[in-house]
């Protein structure tokens, strides 16, 4: 590895940590670190810690570097880079499935399955639909991903005027993005260690694929099969992340950018390194939504919205 991506990637791996100990240092209540770790189990500020703050730093980064890893992706499996892990609509059929739940009266985990079920819902529709492999080709994907995004938007918009008063607000906070009903990282953070080191595994075949698919026929590798598989775990990443914390923009789409920025197309730089970026980034964004004005919390999809935009205007500007 050369050594300028070496002092990136350990940057990076150092942003993660400084990004984890100020996800847990920062809130609403103070903690006094010495009291922290060698108070008895019961201690607030320890509970606070491990039980509050800990996990949700946890899952914030999971989702985050699965968002990027999908992003990244589909980038270059669609050779767009306007490309994000919702592309194919699968962000759309994940909220049908949480909102008619909520409205259903279902709490916790039983929203979170049924947004699985309408991610895993779109991706099939959108694969059906875009035709069989003598048919299909990646502007038909991506249409056909637009429309069925289109489609479940606005039986998104149709939800949010029949629900009550009483769910509403449960519904925007879902569908904006939000961490704090995340529950354990545990399956976050066990998708993403499976998916990046399936991802490393294909890099090699991806930057091959990058220079086209004829030269990577000619080179050996088994495109369709590739492709197939990529596309699964692209939509496999954003449905666990958007089951885990709700339909959050502009992580999948920025983190990639910036990774290739520092690190150049090699995938197997650019993949660990926009899962790292990507973490960190949500990360931060959580870490501002609980503290901005705590006590209340803000939805983190708004935050990352409102940061994503202008920094990705300046990554153009800079082309």
């Amino acid at each position: 590895m050369p050594r300028a991506a070496t002092v990136r990637l350990s940057a990076l791996l150092l942003a993660t940590l400084a990004s984890l100990a100020l996800a847990l240092a920062a809130g609403s209540v103070p903690l006094d670190w010495a009291t922290v770790w060698h108070s008895s189990g019961d201690d607030l500020q320890r509970r606070v810690l491990l039980e509050l703050r800990l996990p949700r730093a946890l899952a914030a980064f999971a989702v985050g570097a699965l968002l990027a890893l999908s992003g990244a992706l589909m980038q270059i499996l669609l050779r767009n880079p306007l490309a994000d892990p919702y592309v194919l609509g699968l962000s759309g059929g994940a909220a049908v499935g949480a909102l008619l739940a909520i409205l259903a009266g279902a709490v916790g985990a039983w929203v979170s399955a049924s947004a699985f079920g309408g991610a895993l819902a779109s991706i099939v529709l959108v694969f059906a639909l875009a035709g069989s492999d003598r048919s299909f080709t990646h502007a038909r994907l991506l249409l056909t991903g637009v429309v069925i995004a289109a489609g479940w938007g606005a039986m998104v918009a149709l939800l949010l005027a029949l629900a009550p008063e009483t769910q509403l607000r449960g519904m925007v906070f879902w569908l904006l993005g939000d961490l704090g009903s995340t529950g354990t990282p545990a399956l976050p953070l066990i998708v993403l260690a499976l998916a990046l080191a399936f991802a490393l595994a294909m890099a090699r075949n991806l930057n091959v694929l990058a220079q086209g698919e004829i030269v990577a026929q000619s080179l050996g590798v088994p495109v369709k099969r590739v492709r197939r598989l990529l596309y699964f775990l692209a939509s496999a990443c954003a449905a666990a992340a958007v089951t885990a914390a709700g339909a959050i923009g502009f992580i999948g789409l920025l983190a990639p950018h910036l990774a290739r920025l520092a690190l150049g197309n090699d995938q197997r730089l650019l993949l660990p390194a926009a899962a790292l970026s990507g973490g960190v980034l949500l990360t931060l964004a959580d870490t501002a939504a609980r503290t901005v004005a705590a006590p209340a919390q803000l939805p983190v999809g708004a935050l990352t919205a409102a940061l994503g935009v202008p920094l990705f205007l300046y990554l153009l500007s800079r082309r």
